[in-house]
């Protein structure tokens, strides 16, 4: 077995962690690639709830999940992901298998309009409370454009502070590429330790 690109390992971690009937975020739903594929883990008695913050990814995402008549399965939410917290029901809590990201700028949209610093960790602070045990949270760092590099730095900080008796902190990257290639970071909610 040869080693997995970037998008597909990000994918295989899912596999690994979301059984049917899961609730899951999709904390950028993009042109709803991602959120296709998650709608198609959790089954029919399963949940994904998706944010973003554009019009247009709303739109193509409804449009990829009628296609493939998955649309029941997924509530969309056109804002951001920090607002997790708020609009996810209370019975989610404790209960999240997985939380995918995919961060930078839609592909094929506004460039100028990219996920943030500041709300990307607020969310997945939000998201790390909501997750079961064994839950993980899977992030694609995309940071070759401009405001990457801030994006990047921050979240490598936040990550390395997480406590290692709550959190396995795992970093899957291809260290010999040109054009700061995207990697892989995925957190683990571990069992609680005494």
């Amino acid at each position: 077995m040869g080693l997995e690109p970037i998008l597909s390992y990000a994918h295989s971690l899912l596999k690994n962690s979301v059984q049917k009937g899961d609730i899951v975020i999709d904390a950028t739903v993009g042109n709803g690639h991602d959120t296709v594929f998650l709608a198609k883990l959790v089954g029919e008695d399963g949940k994904v709830y998706g944010f973003d913050i554009q019009a247009q990814a709303i739109t193509q995402t409804t449009r990829r999940l009628a296609a493939e008549s998955l649309e029941k399965r997924v509530q969309l939410f056109q804002t951001g992901h920090e607002q997790a917290a708020t609009l996810l029901p209370a019975e989610a809590s404790g209960q999240v298998a997985a939380a995918m990201f995919n961060l930078g700028y839609l592909p094929k949209g506004n460039k100028t309009i990219i996920t943030k610093p500041e709300t990307t960790i607020t969310a997945i602070g939000q998201m790390l409370n909501m997750l079961k045990i064994g839950g993980i949270i899977v992030l694609v760092v995309y940071h070759g454009h401009e405001g990457g590099r801030e994006e990047r730095d921050a979240l490598l900080d936040y990550v390395t502070s997480l406590e290692q008796e709550k959190f396995h902190v795992l970093q899957y990257a291809f260290i010999n590429q040109r054009n700061q290639p995207p990697f892989v970071l995925a957190i683990e909610k571990s069992a609680r330790r005494p």
